[in-house]
């Protein structure tokens, strides 16, 4: 840590105000291209347009279990409260973040996006303003205090940007992953709250022609849960597809260990086709006393500029139905075409959701 950082830290630890950091309005994600066009053009000027503001973009993960979703809320614990906190004790003054995407209670993020404006003034001098500081102390200095306040976010990334980029209006695409684990056996104590457990068999092929049904330009009615605030419908979906991936946390069993130590390729001659597990799975094994079966663990990505309200988790309601059988293909286009969300399966828990990236095209 360098001086100027340590100076900051140890003097804002001592002296810094109990004022409560400002609220912002309620943002969602869920609108148009044109939409979101026309809210950026209504965005009063930001107070970064002045001399000794310094706009920083933030990429930042977050486990969302103990978190009332990412936006500020009332008496309620949410991501953008706790980073206000932080920057709070930081700088010695309070601050507003704007966040690329909602997230709600329970969701997880490995990349959500949020801007702040912050204006660096002298502890030594009031009033006297300084160059602001560099990304990388930003950074460490941020993820000291939050490292403070449970641990369950993080800032992954900083950047100075100028003072008319905002976080969710400059956002192009973004992708999110949910987390499904199939299995009989009880869900380990590892994996609570970051998946949606599955007791039945998941069919994979099958819930990947379901995805080839919903993937592309179509009106989403019945994948949009009440309370949406988008104009419309409509919505191009650029990437809706499963996958079956290695269960997490993963530690090699026996035969692995002794394969690697041989120099061997564990997984060589094997004739796996597409749909079989991955080599880890161990669901059918008899391990031994104390040893645990592995569930198979699915992961469905969804990419497209914006979302509607829920749209994801209702999508994976939908692929989980197709999976476990209760649903055909072919029931799947009879509910995108019936255009109302009474038509869809339950929808999926918020555990199993991860916002995965936010693309931007950066200056």
């Amino acid at each position: 840590m360098t001086e100027n950082l340590k100076h900051s830290l140890d003097s804002i630890s001592s002296s810094h105000s109990p004022h409560r950091p400002s609220k912002i309005s309620k943002t969602t994600d869920d609108l148009s291209d044109d939409e979101q066009q026309q809210q950026q053009q209504q965005q009063p000027e930001s107070m970064s347009q002045r001399p000794g503001i310094q706009r920083y973009l933030l990429a930042i993960e977050y486990i969302g279990t103990r978190f009332s979703g990412s936006q500020q809320q009332s008496n309620c614990r949410t991501v953008v409260g706790v980073l206000e906190e932080a920057f709070h004790k930081f700088i010695g003054q309070p601050v507003s973040m704007f966040c690329s995407s909602r997230t709600d209670a329970g969701v997880h993020a490995l990349s959500n996006v949020c801007h702040v404006d912050v204006e660096r003034i002298s502890k030594r001098k009031p009033g006297e303003v300084l160059e602001p500081h560099e990304p990388a102390v930003v950074k460490r200095a941020v993820n000291h205090f939050l490292q403070k306040n449970e641990g369950d976010v993080m800032v992954i990334d900083v950047r100075s940007v100028p003072a008319n980029f905002h976080a969710r209006y400059k956002a192009q695409e973004r992708t999110y992953f949910y987390r499904l684990l199939s299995g009989a056996e009880p869900l380990s104590t590892f994996e609570k709250d970051r998946a949606w457990h599955v007791p039945e068999e998941l069919n994979l092929r099958a819930m990947q022609e379901a995805c080839k049904v919903l993937v592309g330009h179509h009106d989403f009615s019945s994948f949009r849960a009440a309370g949406c605030q988008a104009k419309s419908p409509i919505r191009t979906l650029d990437e809706l597809n499963v996958s079956e991936v290695v269960s997490t946390p993963c530690f090699p069993s026996i035969m692995e260990r002794k394969q690697n130590n041989l120099g061997e390729d564990p997984h060589a001659g094997t004739n796996k086709s597409e749909t079989d597990p991955p080599p880890s799975f161990n669901g059918g094994a008899d391990l031994g006393f104390g040893l645990r079966k592995k569930h198979r663990c699915f992961v469905v990505t969804a990419r497209a500029r914006a979302f509607l309200y829920h749209q994801v988790r209702l999508l994976v309601g939908v692929l989980k139905a197709v999976g476990t059988g209760d649903l055909k293909v072919p029931d799947v286009e009879r509910i995108l075409n019936a255009k109302t969300v009474t038509a869809a399966s339950p929808m999926a828990p918020a555990c199993g959701l991860y916002l995965g990236h936010v693309k931007y095209d950066l200056p």
